[in-house]
């Protein structure tokens, strides 16, 4: 089998509902989707959806790097080739994480589609659903309480609640959401890097009987220590997402015992198989993982579903990115029902454009 046509092209996706976090407010997501088709007709799908500020990359980037070395690198070649592929990419564009994750993605589908089994089943088939967040950006008190209300009516079981820029009016909106939602919603909070040390534990103590299940990377990602000392003193699990990108991140937080868990998105890592890799490390040092997204197509939402399913070391899932994009090419690509996001059960990643 060769992959004997290869195309990349970009799409411009609107959010229904802008959302600002500690550094930026949101209003559009572009994302880059990649198509493999082999000389037997099959087709694998791909997407990059690239952060300046996160994988530094742009949309313009990614297309250029797909057009000018991906394609020219893996056409004609043998798909099942991937671990020989990405290690060459990793070569030239290894500083373009959303990039690999695409080429890796598209990669993979085609295994799972001549296989004839869905990706999750041939990663590992723990389990075949997975409950999700959604998230809610930093707004006014009265209109983060209306949005909660809108999402568990939606059907929704879990929050996760943007902040970052003033500590106290963080620990009302966590206080008076537990207060609306009750015991049954399981509240998260990330603080997109926006606090100091002292403010983070004004958090931790702040939000006691709100009890949030986690406290998502509160400091900046350049102090990684500081991230430790706020975990010794944390009853609430600190998680680092600003702070890993790679294996090597992982790799550092877990033999410094920097947290309690992790954020993996494919986006940062580079793709599946990165993933599995970072995943595994934080396992071995007793870290449990959450499986994050940034402003994706449900295509892509579709690969890190596949991903938290494989393996029982994910805890939780924040898969959500795809939800208010009012244009996705790939809308369908996961279905989801009563705060669980299941996937469609077709092969591979289960959608085909």
């Amino acid at each position: 089998m060769r992959i004997n046509r290869a195309e990349a092209w970009m799409v411009a996706m609107e959010l229904d509902q802008p959302y600002a976090i500690a550094y930026e407010t949101v209003s559009e997501a572009v994302n880059v989707f990649l198509r493999l088709e082999t000389d037997g007709g099959r087709c694998g799908l791909g997407c990059a959806a690239p952060d300046a500020q996160v994988t530094g990359e742009t949309a313009g980037s990614v297309l250029a790097a797909a057009t000018d070395r991906i394609i020219p690198r893996i056409k004609g070649k043998n798909p099942f080739n991937r671990v020989k592929h990405l290690a060459g990419l990793r070569k030239e564009i290894g500083d373009m994480p959303s990039a690999l994750a695409m080429v890796d993605m598209a990669l993979f589908d085609l295994l799972g589609r001549a296989s004839g089994l869905p990706l999750y089943q041939i990663l590992g088939g723990y389990r075949t659903r997975m409950l999700t967040s959604v998230t809610i950006g930093i707004l006014p008190l009265d209109e983060t309480l209306e949005m909660a209300r809108h999402y568990t009516q939606q059907g929704f079981r879990a929050l996760k609640v943007k902040g970052g820029l003033d500590v106290e009016a963080d620990i009302e909106r966590i206080c008076r959401l537990r207060e609306t939602c009750g015991r049954a919603i399981g509240l998260r909070f990330d603080a997109n890097q926006g606090y100091d040390h002292q403010q983070a534990l004004r958090f931790v103590e702040g939000t006691r009987k709100a009890d949030p299940e986690l406290f998502e990377q509160p400091t900046p990602r350049s102090e990684k220590g500081l991230l430790g000392r706020i975990a010794a003193r944390s009853r609430i699990p600190v998680m680092a997402d600003e702070s890993l990108m790679n294996l090597k991140d992982v790799f550092g937080l877990a033999k410094r015992g920097l947290v309690d868990m992790v954020n993996i998105k494919l986006m940062k890592t580079g793709g599946l198989a990165e993933a599995i890799q970072i995943d595994a490390v934080a396992r071995a040092a007793g870290m449990r993982t959450m499986v994050g997204c940034m402003d994706e197509s449900a295509l892509a939402i579709a690969a890190g579903l596949h991903f938290a399913l494989a393996t029982p070391n994910v805890r939780f899932a924040d898969l959500d990115g795809h939800l208010d994009l009012a244009n996705d090419p790939a809308k369908g690509a996961v279905r989801f029902k009563d705060g669980y996001l299941y996937p469609t059960g077709q092969p591979g990643l289960g959608f085909t454009l």
